[in-house]
């Protein structure tokens, strides 16, 4: 029978009661840490047309009295700076922080990196509430950038000192955070109020994150909350070793292994070591990278284009609705992983590829009748989205050798 390393000598309701503290803090955790990353995505719009707003100059009267708006040449009604520009400060951190993290992430204490999500988290709404330019909103979203990617990376790795349901919990709570963001958003500003005072009330958000990491979950005594992984009083490799290894463990083994012995001798990863481990992630990394330049292109590339005039809903409106039923769609798919498993990440690349070729079609040719068609394409864009991302990350931690599964997770 399996059990979790940090519940200890305890009994069964106890250990059950402590399993649950930490599904459910790994899915608040991943709530709150993509909500900043969400909002700002959903209030891409927003952003821009505030800002451009305020930098126009006065509308030129027209010959009846009545004022006219100068618009730019293009057939579609779009802002001068496309939502592209938020995404990319929303995603080039992230990523910059991703593809660099495994070389130096484990001299940084776990308590220290929350911090930093936290305090970041809480910048990038005050920075974007605040701003009077274009550039100052960029580098809010930046801020939100940095929390997300450092968290995802953080917790990720986190979810290896606990038993394997946690990662369904994270993967839960992530797309939690794309309804829960992109709705809150949508819901508040339709209800007439501004996306200054509604990012003013979502700095709740960073408050829950910090405490469930350092109230709600229940750590192992030997967890490294405030050191480097590599101090301690015992050697650094058995410190790496207790670090990688994954927290469940038979209670009635009295038999050590082979694989046990050759786990207590493991050595820190050297950089050779981890480019070898980055290689055989590939066949995980690709399909899931194609998923997500797709939809990317989808949602900050195409959607703001596809705009119908004669919907009831306004311009602002119809791209709120598309961001929030993409995450209803990421929301679904990624709570799915308790149900079932879908080994294929390749197969949903290629949909989403198509899903892309699509609505590109549509937005140049022009001959969808109305939003319905693209609420329903960018719901099933979500839905493939969310599928690739938890599954991806599950196949990970069942193939990579578990020595090594803390570091692939990064």
């Amino acid at each position: 029978m399996d059990r979790a390393v940090n519940s200890g000598p305890v009994n069964t309701a106890d250990t059950g009661c402590q399993r649950w503290r930490n599904w459910i803090g790994f899915w608040l955790l991943g709530l709150c840490n993509n909500f900043a990353y969400v909002v700002m995505l959903s209030a891409a719009h927003d952003i821009l047309q505030k800002q451009e707003s305020q930098n126009t100059t006065t509308p030129t009267p027209a010959p009846n009295g009545t004022s006219i708006e100068i618009s730019n040449s293009s057939r579609y009604d779009c802002n001068a700076v496309s939502t592209a520009a938020v995404l990319l400060a929303d995603i080039l951190p992230t990523l910059l922080i991703k593809f660099t993290a495994p070389f130096y992430i484990h001299k940084v204490p776990y308590g220290f990196r929350v911090l930093v999500c936290f305090f970041t988290a809480v910048v990038s709404f005050l920075m974007v509430s605040f701003s009077s330019t274009i550039l100052m909103s960029i580098f809010g979203v930046v801020f939100a950038s940095i929390s997300s990617g450092l968290g995802e990376l953080s917790f990720l790795s986190l979810s290896v000192f606990f038993s394997r349901d946690v990662l369904s919990g994270w993967g839960s709570g992530t797309g939690a955070a794309g309804v829960a963001g992109a709705s809150l958003y949508s819901a508040f500003t339709q209800a007439g109020l501004t996306p200054q005072v509604t990012l003013w009330i979502m700095l709740v958000v960073p408050v829950i994150l910090a405490v469930s990491y350092f109230f709600l979950l229940v750590f192992p005594s030997s967890f490294p909350q405030w050191r480097r992984h590599e101090d301690g009083h015992s050697t650094s490799r058995v410190v790496n070793s207790q670090e990688r290894r994954p927290l469940i463990e038979e209670e009635d083994d009295t038999e050590t292994t082979q694989e046990e012995q050759e786990d207590k001798h493991i050595r820190p990863l050297s950089f050779t070591d981890k480019i070898y481990i980055m290689k055989g992630l590939l066949k995980f990394i690709i399909p899931l990278g194609v998923v997500y330049f797709a939809e990317y292109f989808i949602n900050q590339g195409l959607l703001e284009l596809l705009y119908f005039s004669d919907s009831h809903l306004s311009h602002a409106e119809q791209y709120r609705w598309y961001q929030t039923l993409y995450q209803i769609g990421v929301f679904a798919s990624r709570t799915s992983l308790v149900c079932f498993k879908i080994r294929k990440i390749f197969l949903m690349s290629l949909l989403q590829c198509l899903n892309a070729v699509l609505l590109g079609f549509a937005v140049y040719y022009q001959f969808l009748p109305n939003p319905w068609v693209v609420f329903v394409t960018v719901l099933y864009e979500g839905l493939l989205g969310g599928a690739a991302y938890v599954n991806t990350f599950y196949f990970i931690r069942e193939e990579v050798r578990e020595p090594h599964s803390s570091d692939s997770l990064l």
